[in-house]
């Protein structure tokens, strides 16, 4: 049976707050990326943390390892484009917790 999990990220190093969430590099890429996440049933929502920079979202995963796994891929997706364009690498995405019941 899956269970929720919450999951809090935080902004990375090359995230440029004069600049609003959409205008961020990347934003295309990793807003096809978290779509793909919500058709595969693996986040149920999730959204920006206006003043964080980071994100909350909400999966629905068999396990932490599972939830953990949609956050890892998107990390591994902007590392390598990133990297051609010789910015910092993210930093780490945050870490999944169950939700109470």
């Amino acid at each position: 049976m899956k269970k929720t999990f919450l999951a809090i990220s935080s902004a990375g190093p090359n995230r440029d707050s004069s600049k609003d969430t959409r205008e961020q590099p990347f934003w295309d890429d990793h807003a096809k990326f978290i779509d793909q996440l919500v058709d595969d049933g693996l986040i149920l929502m999730g959204g920006p943390l206006v003043d964080e920079g980071g994100a909350l979202l909400v999966f629905n995963a068999e396990d932490e390892n599972e939830a953990g796994r949609g956050q890892a891929a998107q990390e591994d997706r902007l590392r390598e484009a990133q990297a051609t364009q010789g910015l910092e690498e993210p930093s780490a995405g945050g870490e999944a917790a169950e939700a109470a019941p």
